[in-house]
């Protein structure tokens, strides 16, 4: 279920370029989201500020800065806490599902298929919508 006709603004955080670029093109092939990909974990936080997605996809195994890292980052920032987050991944481990600021997070099995997908970013949005009225809010200004 689509929640609007405005397109969503999806953010994938991923090290792995065909999987940011594969994701973004059927994702945008259904003509209900934008997305934007960033491969540099490290600047996620900054990718979102500029871009301010409805909901971020992040790979948890990445070099530098795992995904569970990023998640934490945004959730810390008054401007982008509130925007909800999946985490597409190979593995989930029990202490990620458990951390208590990951709350109300989707996680999604790599491979995923854009049903699954799309079905998470849906739940992730309306869940969203329905804790704050209006969805993801982006502050300006600092942290």
């Amino acid at each position: 279920m689509i929640l609007n006709t405005s397109k969503k603004k999806i953010l994938i955080v991923d090290d792995e370029e065909g999987i940011t670029r594969m994701i973004k093109l059927a994702l945008e092939q259904t003509g209900h989201y934008e997305v934007y990909e960033e491969n540099k974990p490290m600047r996620a936080l900054t990718t979102a500020w500029s871009f301010q997605p409805d909901l971020i996809i992040l790979d948890v195994m990445m070099p530098g800065m795992d995904g569970t890292e990023v998640a934490k980052l945004l959730k810390g920032d008054r401007r982008a806490k509130d925007v909800p987050i999946i985490f597409l991944t190979a593995t989930v481990t029990r202490g990620e599902t458990d951390d208590k600021w990951a709350e109300n997070v989707i996680y999604i099995r790599k491979p995923a298929t854009l049903p699954e997908l799309i079905n998470g970013i849906e739940q992730s949005i309306e869940a969203a919508n329905a804790s704050n009225g209006s969805g993801s809010q982006w502050i300006a200004g600092s942290q």
